[in-house]
Formats: C-alpha cells, sequence, structure tokens
C-alpha cells in the first residue's frame, strides 16, 4: 500500500513538473515574440529593386541606446519606422543624352572620342584655359589656345576647360571639361618643402561630404556605399556625431578653422567692417605649410557656403578650386537634362575631379574637401543615383593603392532642414545627428593602435564639428614628428575644464556633456526632452516672446517685411536637468578634487523647446527658450531660432540687402 501512494505521488510530482516546463516554454515563447514585435518585426518597403525591412507600426521611434555609465545618450533611430519610411522612395534611373561628348579629359589631358569621330567624321576642337578672376565672383578666359585633333592627346593648360569643336560634317559641340592641370609651380613647391620638412608618416585626407544627409537618411538612400565603407573597408561611423549650429557655415566653419562664425572676424555682407574670408585660420592652410597639395570645391556656386552670406575669398584658397567650373556650367544646365552636364551626371564630374587629384599627386600628401549639395539640399530621394558611383570611386582609389596612405572621411554637415521629415519628431533628432565616417590605411590600427582604439571608442561618444577640426591638428602631429605614443585626456570632474574640441584619436570622457562640447541645448540630441501641454501659459508667453524678437530684427525693413503673427503652437517640449547637474554647487576642498552637492533640487530655470507656425507666409519655426522661473521672464538668443520649412521667394525682397534675415522676412509687395 505504502508503495502504491509511493507511486502515485511520483507521477503527480511528473506532471507538474511537465506542466511548469509547459508554462515556461510558453512564457519564453510569448517573450521572444515581444522582443520581435517591438524591436524587430520586420515589415518590407519597396525603395527600388532592394526591399527593405522596417519596424511594426507600434514601435516607439526613439529607441533608447543606452551605453553604461555614459552621459550623453543619443537616441537610436529606426532609418525605415512607419513615421518617416513614407517621405522617402525609389527614383527612376538617371538618364543623359545619349551621345557621349566628343572629348574626353582626365588626368591633366584631353583626347577625342574615337566613338565621336566615328560618327562625326574628321573633328577639330579648341580648348580655352577657363580662370578664376580677382574675386570669387568673377572668371575669365585664357587669351592661348590649346589646338586638338584627332588620334591625339594634350596636356590641358588649366584645371577647367571650355572646349569647342567642329566636325568635318559641320557638327558642333560645345562643352566646360574638368581635370588637374599638371602645373610647375605646384609641383616646385612641393618638391622644395619635401626637401625641409623630412617625416616619416604623412596622412593624406580626403574628404567628401554631401548636404542635409543625416545618419538614417544614408542609410536610406546610399545603402551600398555604407556598407562597402564599414564592411568591406573597415570605416568607423561616428554614431554619437551632433551639431553645433544652424546650416552649412555653422558645422563647416568648426570643422575648417576650429571657431564659430561669431568667434571670426566679420564677413557677412552688408555688415560694417565686414572683410573676406582669407584670413580665417583655415586648417587647409596648416596642411599647405607642411608640403600637402589642398583642393576645396563645392557645387550649387550661387549659394556658396563662404560666398551667398559672406564676402568670399579675395585670393583663391586653395591650389585646385572649384568654384569658376561651377560659376560657368551653372549658366548651362538649362541646355541639358536635369543634373547633367554633356552625357555625364554632374556628380560624377566631382567625383572625377577628386580622382584625378589623388592620380596627379601620387607621390605627394593631399588635403581635399569636396562638398555635394544638389542632390540632397531640397529631397534627399536623387542620392540614390550616386550610391554606385560612391562605391566605384572607393574601389578604385583603394584598388590603386591611394588609401594606404589616406584617412578617408564620408560625411554630411547636418541632417534635413526644409525636407517635410524636419516636422515629425524623429526627422527633428535627425537633423542633429548627420553622417560622419572616418577609415584610416589598415597599418595605421597596427603602429597607432592606441589611438586606433580611441577611434573605435569615440564612434558612440559625443562628438562635434570642433572635435573634427582637432582631429585634422591631430594628424598634423603625426606628419610632423613620428608620433610614438598617445598623450591622453584625463577624465577630471574637477576645477580643470576639458577642451571644447577633442581629437577623436584622443579619449573623448564618457561624462562628456553637450555643455563641455560647446554644444547650445537647442542642438544637442542627447537631451531628455519631455512634451508639454500646447495650451499651457507658460508655452504661449514663450512662442510670443520668440515671435515678437523675429519681428524687432526685420522692423528696421518693415517697409519690405511683414509684421509676423501666430497661427498655432505645434509642439513644446521641456528639457530638465539632470539630479547631478543640479545638485552640484562646487568644490568641497581647496584642490578642486571634491564635489560638493545640496540637496534643494529648485531648478530656477526652465529650457523649452517650442515649434510655431506664423502668417502671413505660413512659417514654421522652431526655438529654443528660457523661462526664468523666480522672475518669470523669457529669454531666447536669435542663433536658436531655425525656420524649418522653405520660404521659396517669399523673401526676395531683402535677398541682395539683408540676406542673413530672409528666413524671418515674408515680404509686403507678395
Amino acid at each position: 500500500m505504502d508503495i502504491c501512494r509511493k507511486c502515485r505521488y511520483i507521477c503527480v510530482i511528473r506532471r507538474l513538473r511537465k506542466r511548469v516546463y509547459l508554462c515556461l516554454f510558453i512564457l519564453a515563447c510569448f517573450g521572444y515574440l515581444a522582443y520581435y514585435d517591438f524591436f524587430r518585426y520586420p515589415r518590407t518597403v519597396n525603395l527600388g529593386k532592394a526591399q527593405i525591412n522596417i519596424l511594426n507600426s507600434t514601435s516607439f521611434p526613439l529607441l533608447l541606446n543606452a551605453l553604461q555609465n555614459q552621459y550623453c545618450i543619443h537616441p537610436s533611430l529606426d532609418p525605415y519606422h512607419p513615421s518617416v519610411v513614407n517621405f522617402f522612395h525609389p527614383v527612376q534611373k538617371q538618364k543623359c543624352q545619349t551621345e557621349a561628348d566628343w572629348v574626353s579629359v582626365s588626368n591633366g589631358s584631353a583626347h577625342i572620342m574615337p566613338g565621336a569621330s566615328f560618327k562625326r567624321g574628321q573633328i577639330i576642337c579648341r580648348l580655352v584655359p577657363l580662370l578664376r578672376g580677382q574675386t570669387d565672383d568673377i572668371i575669365k578666359y585664357g587669351t592661348k589656345e590649346t589646338k586638338l585633333s584627332q588620334d591625339e592627346k594634350v596636356s590641358v593648360p588649366s584645371d577647367f576647360i571650355k572646349t569647342s569643336c567642329k566636325s568635318k560634317t559641320g557638327h558642333r559641340y560645345m562643352n566646360i571639361h574638368s581635370t588637374i592641370a599638371i602645373k610647375k609651380s605646384i609641383f616646385d613647391r612641393l618638391n622644395n618643402l619635401k626637401t625641409k620638412l623630412q617625416s616619416e608618416t604623412k596622412l593624406n585626407v580626403l574628404m567628401l561630404g554631401f548636404d542635409s544627409v543625416s545618419r538614417n537618411t544614408w542609410l536610406r538612400m546610399l545603402p551600398s556605399a555604407h556598407s562597402y565603407l564599414k564592411n568591406d573597408l573597415q570605416g568607423i561611423v561616428l554614431e554619437g556625431y551632433n551639431i553645433v549650429g544652424d546650416g552649412t557655415p555653422q558645422a563647416l566653419l568648426p570643422i575648417l578653422t576650429g571657431k564659430t562664425e561669431e568667434e571670426l572676424p566679420e564677413v557677412r555682407r552688408g555688415h560694417q567692417g565686414a572683410t573676406t574670408v582669407d584670413n580665417h585660420p583655415w586648417i587647409w592652410k596648416n596642411f599647405s605649410r607642411l608640403g600637402y597639395v589642398t583642393q576645396w570645391g563645392e557645387d550649387m556656386a550661387f549659394i556658396g557656403t563662404f560666398n551667398m552670406r559672406m564676402v568670399g575669398f579675395n585670393k583663391q584658397p586653395v591650389d585646385h578650386y572649384m568654384r569658376p567650373f561651377y560659376l560657368v556650367t551653372e549658366k548651362l544646365h538649362k541646355f541639358y537634362k536635369p543634373y547633367c552636364l554633356g552625357s555625364q551626371p554632374r556628380h560624377r564630374i566631382m567625383f572625377n575631379y577628386l580622382k584625378d587629384f589623388v592620380n596627379i599627386y601620387r607621390e605627394h600628401p593631399k588635403f581635399s574637401f569636396l562638398f555635394h549639395s544638389e542632390y540632397s539640399h531640397d529631397n534627399s530621394n536623387t542620392l540614390q543615383w550616386m550610391d554606385h558611383d560612391l562605391i566605384n570611386l572607393m574601389k578604385n582609389m583603394y584598388e590603386n593603392g591611394h588609401l594606404n596612405s589616406t584617412v578617408l572621411i564620408l560625411m554630411s554637415d547636418h541632417g534635413a532642414r526644409f525636407h517635410d521629415i524636419r516636422q515629425t519628431l524623429q526627422g527633428k533628432y535627425e537633423e542633429r545627428m548627420p553622417y560622419f565616417a572616418f577609415r584610416f590605411p589598415e597599418w595605421f590600427a597596427k603602429k597607432y593602435h592606441v589611438e586606433y582604439d580611441n577611434l573605435k571608442k569615440n564612434s558612440k561618444r559625443l562628438v562635434t564639428p570642433f572635435d573634427i577640426h582637432a582631429t585634422f591638428e591631430h594628424i598634423l602631429s603625426i606628419a610632423q614628428t613620428n608620433l610614438k605614443s598617445e598623450s591622453h585626456i584625463k577624465n577630471t570632474t574637477g576645477a580643470l575644464k576639458l577642451p571644447r574640441g577633442i581629437s577623436i584619436l584622443k579619449d573623448i570622457p564618457q561624462n562628456r556633456s553637450c555643455y563641455d562640447a560647446g554644444i547650445a541645448p537647442h542642438w544637442c540630441a542627447c537631451l531628455p526632452w519631455k512634451h508639454n501641454n500646447i495650451n499651457d501659459i507658460v508655452v504661449q508667453k514663450a512662442v510670443e516672446k520668440v515671435v515678437s524678437l523675429i519681428n524687432s530684427m526685420t522692423n528696421a525693413f518693415r517697409h519690405k517685411c511683414r509684421t509676423l503673427s501666430i497661427i498655432r503652437i505645434i509642439r513644446a517640449m521641456t528639457f530638465t536637468p539632470s539630479r547631478d547637474v543640479v545638485k552640484f554647487v562646487g568644490s568641497s576642498d581647496k584642490d578642486g578634487r571634491y564635489a560638493k552637492f545640496d540637496n534643494s533640487l529648485n531648478i530656477p530655470n526652465t529650457i523649452l523647446q517650442v515649434t510655431f507656425q506664423t502668417s502671413p507666409g505660413e512659417a514654421i519655426y522652431e526655438a529654443t527658450v528660457v523661462h526664468d522661473k523666480i522672475s518669470g521672464n523669457f529669454f531666447v538668443d536669435n542663433r536658436e531660432i531655425s525656420r524649418t520649412n522653405s520660404y521659396g521667394t517669399s523673401a526676395d525682397c531683402i535677398e541682395s540687402l539683408a540676406p542673413h534675415l530672409r528666413q524671418y522676412c515674408y515680404c509686403t509687395n507678395i
């Protein structure tokens, strides 16, 4: 009897154990499904030939990129989230004119294409130099022509040439071509400096940029190029890169000079004492002094970064400067298919200019920065046209050995500013987090392993344009000395202040804040924002303060610009500082090594970010406002007001008088 009871007991235990295991298995399955639903549930979106997975619409657009013990945490944004994916779509294949250019120009020489001769008969061409004039806005043609006949190759007289051809059958051809002309004066200077400045290591710096491309938009529109850089070339993307200001000048000036526009001499058109930008401490001057050949160019010359609001350069700033080419060719665009110059896509012309640059100066150190805007300034979808060509450019440089001694940088200045995506919460964050990636030579990781390890760590930390400038200076220090070891920057919490710009080859502290890095709250993507009720009286007063400031800025042009009024408040958010920041009151010892805290959590100021629409013109603005809760006053800086939709021609009446006020003006004559 006892044995039977014991058997029944054992059977019951076994059945219970099986049920427990079954329950655990079911819970595990539910957990797995929940994880997939929130983070990884795939849905397919067709962007051209490739099918792209996006997250289920139930997932939140801002997934926390939680890095342990790091002060600044950027949100990890899903590139294909339903809230933004509909702004992107496939584009038709780019097509230029069917007849190929009659003349091919590359590596400093030109020749007539065999196909053109076969189709048109005997061809004779004249090559006329296209040169920069006395200022940035003047171009001139050289007086000496170069004759080009069939079956011959001639050296071009300048980087840019006007090519005029006539065939025996009476057909004509005219175009503007570009390459790198071989100049004896440049080679003499480089060779003299090479003799004087002996150095064991000189890294080339080749930076290729695209306007208004967030890190996520790069992944959407240039996925193959990103994959090739990261997986094939082992490039490193800066996932914590954060802008420091509004627009391209505010992005490029800190990179190229280490300073903000306000810290540099006055160069704005129409302002008292404004001078040209020649005296800015451009980083390419430092490279040039160390024997580097230099190159800078950007398309869309009519809105040039240093020419539209600023006076521009008096003297040519670099050895090879693309502005004259674009000043002329922009007038020819109407004669060709969109985004083409003759039979060539315009982006490919810029890529070839870089390719010729590295070929001609193979044996010399090089600094190049080329910036392309027209595919992404107003609409990012056309970026898809250059995905394959960008891979080919990188492959060409890699297979020809150019990347063996080169720091390759692919980057953007900021995310979309005027596109429709900018009106979404995710688009607002994406504006502040553009694409920025580095690829160092394979040997660099072995020879400078500490620096390379820092680069990998810093790819997850807060990085700014000031840090890119500091990195260039670091590369220059490697060019001047045989750097043996890393000089670390210590993570201090005492009186020693961290520099604003820190090389990404040094140890950027984990506890670095936007304040440390010189980022205003308005631009800091790692701030914990909280949504506010748009009907809150504080929010309404904050918006009124911003509109009042905008109207005061245009008051001197009231006969041309209308007074703006509020139509609606779209969004309001508040930033609350961390408890540690609020409680810190100073040091408790004379050496400044130990912090002193106060238990009080009273926060005297509230930082609000408000988005609103005005009339007339239906402009949408976003601004950061500081509310002093003790006095009740509101404070706003005009540098922290952004226009987030396009103003088109509505400000043409002050375009020449006060171009810096165009985003705030709605002309009275409309």
